[in-house]
């Protein structure tokens, strides 16, 4: 289900470097607003791996800037924002929030718990029809004694689960609830709201984010529809996808340049050669400073595509 947060979405300033905790922002930003950034956290249940990571997601400072700058989000300074709001925080307020993680806790561990009833329940019966599959051809074999034996792998894994002859009927009955006495499991929640409020108060937020000459390349590709994520395994700053990376491979290296700034030819030629060698373009362009953008975002930037032919 597509839910849309309230704006302007927060992104969490700390320690140099940008983040979105809440799942319904990152959505919001990827499927409206074509940015991506990078997933950066473990999950939960395997926090040891390194393939497969998840929230918080990490934002570039062109893609921060770039949402501030359109209105869609606001730079917070998290580290005040959390002592402050949480030294601010009423004792009862403090209270009945705990008290709800431990009923999230609480019902999360009991649904996991009839989980493992229900798949418990349903292997005692598997291993009953089996139990019964073996009476039935003993029995026949008892009136034809051509009729081999039941093997012996199949009597020790049914004794493995268990007693023999009992129904599953009675070892389900005879084992005791623990619904009532678990304990709850732990809610680790990955935003602050509550208990503290959504959007941080005026003198929480920063000002637009520092970026690199490179930013006005990064705006007009973005406002051409493309989705930008960085480059550095390509040798390139930024990688340039006609739509969602995780449907489109990319189309593009792309190279910010200054607007006079002089390229050896051998930069050229070997981006172009890169470029072509992993199928993709090799994209260079910078923005005349000396011209005000007219017409919107990188209005005033020129750009170059370069490609070796024949290979």
């Amino acid at each position: 289900m597509n839910t849309t947060p309230e704006l302007p979405v927060p992104i969490s300033y700390i320690a140099g470097n940008y983040f979105v905790f809440s799942v319904d922002a990152a959505t919001f930003l990827r499927r409206e607003h074509n940015i991506c950034g990078v997933l950066t956290g473990t999950l939960p249940q395997v926090p040891q791996q390194n393939v497969f990571t998840g929230l918080p997601l990490e934002l570039m400072p062109e893609e921060a800037r770039l949402l501030v700058e359109k209105g869609v989000a606001c730079i917070v300074d998290e580290v005040n924002f959390q002592k402050q709001g949480m030294r601010s925080l009423v004792e009862e307020d403090r209270k009945k929030y705990l008290q709800e993680l431990e009923s999230q806790g609480l019902e999360t561990m009991q649904l996991q718990m009839r989980r493992k009833e229900r798949q418990r329940d349903a292997s005692l019966k598997k291993i009953e029809e089996k139990k019964a599959a073996a009476k039935a051809k003993k029995a026949e074999a008892k009136e034809d004694t051509t009729a081999d034996a039941p093997t012996v792998a199949e009597d020790s894994v049914v004794s493995l689960f268990a007693d023999s002859g009992e129904p599953s009927s009675h070892i389900s009955s005879r084992r005791p609830s623990t619904l009532g006495s678990i304990e709850p499991m732990g809610i680790t929640p990955p935003v602050s709201h509550p208990p503290l409020p959504q959007q941080p108060p005026a003198k929480h937020l920063l000002p637009l984010p520092e970026v690199q000459s490179s930013y006005p390349l990064f705006a007009h590709l973005h406002s051409k529809g493309y989705f930008l994520c960085p480059g550095l395994r390509f040798g390139c700053q930024y990688l340039a996808y006609p739509g969602d990376p995780l449907r489109f491979h990319s189309h593009f290296l792309v190279v910010s340049t200054e607007w006079d700034e002089q390229l050896d030819l051998m930069t050229v030629i070997s981006g172009g050669r890169l470029g072509t060698g992993v199928k993709k373009g090799f994209l260079i362009g910078g923005a005349n400073k000396n011209v005000e953008e007219s017409d919107g975002a990188g209005s005033n930037v020129r750009t170059f595509s370069i490609e070796w032919a024949g290979m």
